[in-house]
């Protein structure tokens, strides 16, 4: 029998998110994963700048940053000729609130092994092969058994495996949701000869459209360049009933009946999957001491980039609670706020991922998710009578206060509390206190940013219940 505080079960994004905030926290966790090793696939390669964000708080974003580049301008094809360019996102002007405002584009694959270091750098570690069989948990813990024959006795678990989740089954949460598509949806990486790397290639349907019989005509290719590698990321749809070839051959025969290129152009297939697209979101996210997130909870169209972006942010907001409760001594109702907060913004992200899905919606400001907050959670507490720009429970945007940048002062598992141009509270705050003039971007007052960097309470003075405020939510003793 293995103890730990919390078990992982998955090593996606989620899970490996989840992990390092939980290791740099001193919490005790282990991750889980069925598989024998990393996912192998680009599938989810964009990362929104709410994600960079929090990959910055992690001490991944310099690491990210130099594997990943950005998005290449779409180039229309059209029977061997480039006809236009279309740009696939809206331009978004960088600015000093918001550092990261354009999405940036790396593997999966990838995505997950810097992850995985840095998991590692802090100590914590991945157990491979070890699928989930059952569970039971009561009022103490979980007890999760493997198919290794081991049993994991944790305080908590998250689901953290995915759209067809052994543990939300488990504990017997339903998924409500639609399929988008009727037909499957290819998505693989492939070594390309015969295309520039500085364009996302665009093929439409060739005149006449329809299907050729094999499932080979009448949809749009795309075959998009994926940054840091020598792949190509090639995605396409199919009628209902088509029987998906996965093989060398059957992608050569796609490529070549739905753009100009020969078969032989495509000289390697490295991962391939076909799956039918579909929204669902999970009835619940907790199940007494068991939470879902990420696909385990939500799975979305991968139009407009939202599935993976919401996973990693669940992950940033159970991690927080999970070590407050866990180490800090704060009560465990906080870990109630979870599904109160990640569930309506799930919802909304699947909502935006199916517009732009069907064609309804641009990719642009919101799918960036940086207007994303939790203005109506049960941990908002906005007690001016007259707020600024910045309220409780928006994202506490960056910014420089008397030379200090911001992002630079959250980075870490702490709280921070901004006084900007009011008086700071004495030094038996504990938390990280950041003094300056009142800044255009937040107003005046004190502001209690949480540890995943949204605020938490704002006033015009400690008085007006920033004690009593940390007393329930917050920690216990310093930032170290």
């Amino acid at each position: 029998m293995n103890d730990t505080d919390v078990l992982i079960v998955g090593a996606g994004p989620t899970g490996l998110t989840l992990g390092i905030d939980l290791a740099r926290r001193g919490v005790p966790a282990q991750v889980v994963e069925r598989a024998d090793g990393l996912f192998p696939g680009s599938r989810g390669k964009g990362l929104q700048p709410r994600t960079m964000e929090i990959f910055d708080d992690l001490g991944v974003y310099d690491a990210i940053r130099a594997a990943g580049g950005t998005y290449p301008a779409g180039m229309i094809w059209q029977d061997g000729e480039r006809v236009g360019e279309h740009r696939m996102f809206d331009p978004v002007g960088a600015d000093e609130n918001s550092p990261y405002t354009e999405p940036c584009m790396i593997p999966q694959w990838r995505t997950q092994r810097i992850l995985l270091e840095r998991l590692e750098e802090l100590g914590g570690k991945v157990a491979f092969g070890r699928k989930v069989t059952g569970l039971t948990q009561d009022e103490e813990g979980v007890t999760a058994r493997l198919t290794s024959g081991d049993t994991v006795r944790a305080r908590y678990t998250v689901a953290a495996d995915g759209g067809r989740s052994t543990v939300r089954r488990a504990v017997g949460i339903a998924m409500t949701g639609e399929q988008l598509d009727p037909g499957p949806m290819l998505v693989a990486d492939v070594r390309i000869t015969g295309l520039d790397r500085d364009n996302w290639h665009i093929f439409p349907p060739r005149d006449g459209g329809g299907d050729d019989g094999d499932g080979a005509g009448g949809d749009i290719l795309a075959i998009c360049p994926l940054a840091g590698t020598e792949d190509f990321q090639l995605t396409t749809r199919f009628a209902h009933g088509t029987e998906v070839d996965l093989s060398l051959d059957g992608i050569r025969r796609v490529v070549a009946a739905r753009s100009h290129l020969a078969p032989d152009d495509v000289t390697e297939v490295r991962w391939a999957s076909d799956f039918r697209p579909r929204a669902a979101l999970a009835d619940r996210f907790r199940a007494g001491r068991v939470f879902l997130a990420g696909d385990a909870a939500h799975v979305h169209s991968p139009a407009g980039g939202q599935g993976l972006n919401t996973s990693v942010q669940d992950a940033h907001n159970l991690g927080w609670k999970l070590g407050a409760v866990l180490r800090d001594g704060a009560g465990a109702p906080l870990l109630d706020t979870y599904e109160e907060e990640r569930r309506p913004i799930a919802a909304q992200m699947l909502s935006l991922s199916t517009s732009v899905h069907r064609g309804e919606t641009r990719r642009g400001a919101a799918t960036r998710q940086l207007g994303l907050g939790y203005p109506a959670s049960s941990l908002t507490r906005e007690t001016r009578t007259a707020p600024g720009p910045l309220r409780a429970g928006d994202r506490a945007p960056d910014a420089t206060v008397d030379g200090v940048r911001l992002f630079d002062a959250f980075r870490g598992p702490h709280w921070t509390l901004l006084a900007l141009g009011v008086p700071a509270p004495g030094t038996e705050v504990p938390v990280r206190v950041v003094r300056g003039p009142a800044h255009q971007s937040y107003g005046t007052g004190l502001f209690l940013v949480r540890p995943d960097g949204y605020v938490g309470w704002a006033g015009d003075t400690a008085a007006a219940g920033l004690p009593e405020y940390l007393t329930r939510f917050g920690p216990r003793r310093p930032p170290a």
